[in-house]
């Protein structure tokens, strides 16, 4: 039975360093944004780790303060068990404490949520950002098949128990084949935009040792095995030998996980061949992007769309990505060039747009004017509003509207 009481403020509950440069924290901030935007007041529970906002109507609650924690990895560890044991604590104790109008629970936060949540009459949305029983499959342990199999049971249990369960682009249908009673819905999140002007990208290749002219492939992302970076890797030596003067310029990576693969081939290379660049703050994507010739995502695996995909038509510049299903959401042969997940096949449609201007330049522009007219702020502010509104019976024009 939910509650009757009229509480507007929403729990948010975010298993992950907030706020950093990342996948799902990236896709925290965009509801947070969305929520205060339409009215309404949060608590973001969250880790110790992270930079602070200022949202109106915002609370940031971090539990593990007094941990000695400077960083928390992408995927499982030790650390972050400890942290979601603290969560689910704090969890308890907020609803414990005070009313919400609904928890938004990230990722594995649902399972905790679910179990207090739901006793207490308070609805639960369940932000799918990815498959944890696949994402978890690689792990010694956590892949093993008896764990595998409890972990789906586990997950069916959160699609048929939460109110709503809102998931990355791309995994709707397997919410619904694994619990045809779930209610799902997908994100669409809005790109990081912004006026970049030819002096902004002449001042960043110059910061990046860039001459003028020499063609810029950019990956923008995290380095985790499951972005592909291993073919794009093996691609590049593919690449100079047709564009000798290209330099990859890949942005995202943690200073101590630069994956093996790419390591190699740095030595291989021609010295400057491969630009390894740290996260940057999300303002400046813009600019990384407008600066490359051709932007890659060379996916590996995961039934999630990636975020930098809506980020990359919203630049307007041309994109080649592995054809998988995840890809073709919202990418075809109209707005990109799609290839096996294959070295050559990627290296073969870098070089295609290289030396194809007329053909990026088409790309590029079909790209741009497909997310013009599908992804931005306010039609994701819609989305929000029209989720919470099924979660909790309650229509969106009960917040306070657009501040």
């Amino acid at each position: 039975m939910r509650s009757s009481g009229s509480a507007a403020r929403i729990l948010v509950v975010a298993p992950q360093p907030f706020y950093e440069d990342r996948g799902t924290p990236i896709a925290v901030r965009h509801v947070l944004e969305a929520l205060s935007a339409i009215g309404h007041e949060v608590d973001l529970l969250t880790f110790p780790v992270g930079d602070d906002i200022r949202l109106p109507g915002l609370r940031i609650l971090r539990v593990g303060r007094w941990l000695p924690l400077r960083h928390v990895r992408i995927g499982f560890s030790p650390r972050k068990l400890l942290l979601d044991v603290l969560l689910s604590v704090a969890l308890w104790n907020r609803l414990r404490r005070r009313a919400y109008l609904c928890v938004h629970a990230v990722e594995e936060a649902v399972f905790p949520a679910l179990v207090v949540a739901r006793r207490r009459g308070v609805p639960v949305i369940y932000d799918m950002q990815s498959c944890m029983p696949d994402q978890l499959k690689r792990h010694p342990v956590l892949g093993l098949p008896r764990l595998q199999r409890w972990m789906n049971r586990c997950e069916r249990w959160a699609f048929r128990r939460s109110d709503v369960v809102v998931c990355s682009a791309g995994l709707a249908p397997y919410v619904r084949d694994t619990a045809p009673s779930a209610r799902a819905v997908e994100w669409t999140f809005p790109a990081q935009t912004g006026p970049v002007t030819d002096d902004e990208v002449r001042a960043l290749r110059t910061a990046c040792g860039l001459a003028p002219g020499v063609p810029v492939v950019l990956y923008a992302g995290n380095f985790a095995a499951y972005q592909g970076l291993a073919s794009l890797a093996a691609a590049i030596p593919h690449v100079l030998a047709d564009v000798p003067g290209a330099v990859f310029v890949m942005v995202g990576a943690d200073a101590n996980a630069i994956p093996e693969d790419i390591r190699r081939v740095q030595a291989r290379v021609p010295e400057g061949a491969i630009r390894i660049l740290p996260r940057q703050p999300r303002e400046a994507l813009p600019a990384y992007l407008a600066m490359a010739d051709v932007l890659v995502s060379p996916r590996a695996g995961g039934d999630n769309l990636p975020l930098k995909i809506f980020d990359y038509m919203a630049a307007g510049r041309p994109i080649v990505a592995t054809d998988y299903p995840i890809h073709r959401m919202f990418l075809n042969e109209a707005c990109a060039v799609l290839v096996e997940p294959t070295a050559a096949a990627l290296a073969e449609g870098i070089v295609r747009l290289l030396k194809d201007r007329p053909l990026a330049a088409r790309l590029g522009a079909a790209a741009r004017a497909y997310s013009d007219a599908n992804f931005g702020p306010v039609m994701f502010r819609k989305l929000v509003a029209d989720l919470y509104a099924s979660a909790t019976g309650r229509p969106p024009s009960t917040a306070k509207g657009p501040r």
